[in-house]
């Protein structure tokens, strides 16, 4: 015979519940608590922004940075994997092999053209992290695919 399970919410007591002893002592006068109006979060904490402006500032562009760095580094990995494959097929001199030399230059091509439109975008910021994070990596696979392709017509 099956244990019949139940749901945890109806085997553990609610959280708030009040037990009919405290029920019995408790007086009818509610407290009242005063009301406040608050419009915006904004203007409760004022002057915290104000004295944080700076810090908030840099928060965000450093998360745009993040973001964008994320969008290159998957082209990155697209180009990477096109450039892969290319070079297996172009070292065993297969059929496919120009067709995935193209593709490798394509998926480079866009790589390199998201990595230009933000290295030289108006955000100097985003453009310097960028720049620092994923620069080296964008020069070396394109100096491997230059090489893949003078290898290619070389060996025709």
């Amino acid at each position: 015979m099956h244990a019949r399970i139940l749901p945890r919410t109806i085997l553990r007591p609610a959280r708030f519940a009040v037990s009919p002893l405290a029920r019995r002592y408790r007086t009818s006068a509610k407290l009242q608590t005063p009301r406040v109006a608050v419009t915006s979060f904004r203007q409760l904490h004022q002057p915290i922004i104000a004295r944080r402006g700076a810090q908030i500032q840099s928060f965000s562009s450093k998360r745009t940075a993040d973001e964008v760095v994320d969008d290159i580094q998957e082209l990155y990995s697209t180009a990477r994997d096109e450039f892969e494959i290319a070079a297996e097929e172009t070292e065993g001199n297969t059929v496919y092999a120009a067709d995935d030399r193209a593709a490798a230059r394509e998926a480079l091509d866009k790589l390199k053209e998201k990595y230009e439109a933000v290295v030289n975008g108006t955000d100097s910021s985003v453009a310097d992290e960028v720049r620092r994070r994923v620069g080296q990596r964008i020069r070396e696979l394109d100096n491997a695919v230059v090489a893949l392709e003078e290898q290619a017509t070389q060996g025709d």
